[in-house]
């Protein structure tokens, strides 16, 4: 079950796709770890689609990560990853994903059927996680956290320092909860042995 990636004439690419409903932070999510991974000396490029409303509407960012400079493109054709943080909207992504993709999936939210035709799906009850952890509005960080353990996109020391700082000052107070989540995300999932190709 390991992630994909795409080799071409700019070198070893990885996409993941993160969608969600407007107000789950898909957003910064997307930002804290495309930040984390330019930090690392990677090559990332981070893009971005809104639905018309500010909260409650479809929402999707997508990070490329290369190991040389990557071509900007207005929207990623293909993902080789996906968090999906609710099962509405998710047609998209899941449409984008290449054979074989890596899935997170939302179980607090999403039905027990959601995906249960598809391979490679990991199941992290992200809102329940970060409920329990002290921090019910970050389940987002708590799907992060088990992404990035799954495949060693990044550690959770690079992911905090990251997150913090891209943190707003009227919002530093929620660092500290975001981080429980990403930990309490991470400690749910178990790596995949294969994946460190994919994403270094």
């Amino acid at each position: 079950m390991s992630p994909t990636s795409t080799t071409g004439p700019r070198g070893r690419e990885h996409a993941l796709m993160i969608s969600g409903i407007g107000g789950q932070g898909i957003q910064l999510l997307a930002k804290t770890l495309a930040q984390a991974l330019t930090e690392q000396g990677r090559y990332a490029m981070l893009g971005a689609e809104y639905g018309g409303e500010m909260r409650g509407g479809p929402t999707q960012a997508t990070v490329v990560v290369g190991d040389a400079p990557l071509r900007a493109l207005p929207i990623v054709p293909r993902a080789d990853a996906a968090i999906l943080m609710h099962d509405r909207f998710s047609e998209n992504t899941l449409a984008r994903l290449a054979a074989g993709g890596l899935t997170l999936v939302n179980s607090s939210v999403a039905p027990e059927d959601f995906l249960a035709d598809r391979e490679h799906v990991v199941r992290v009850p992200a809102t329940a996680l970060a409920r329990e952890a002290g921090a019910a509005q970050a389940g987002g960080f708590a799907m992060l956290g088990a992404y990035c353990a799954l495949t060693g996109a990044a550690g959770h020391d690079e992911l905090v320092a990251t997150m913090t700082a891209l943190l707003p000052p009227y919002r530093r107070q929620h660092a500290e909860g975001n981080a429980r989540a990403l930990e309490a995300g991470a400690a749910h999932v178990t790596p995949i042995p294969t994946a460190a190709g994919a994403l270094t």
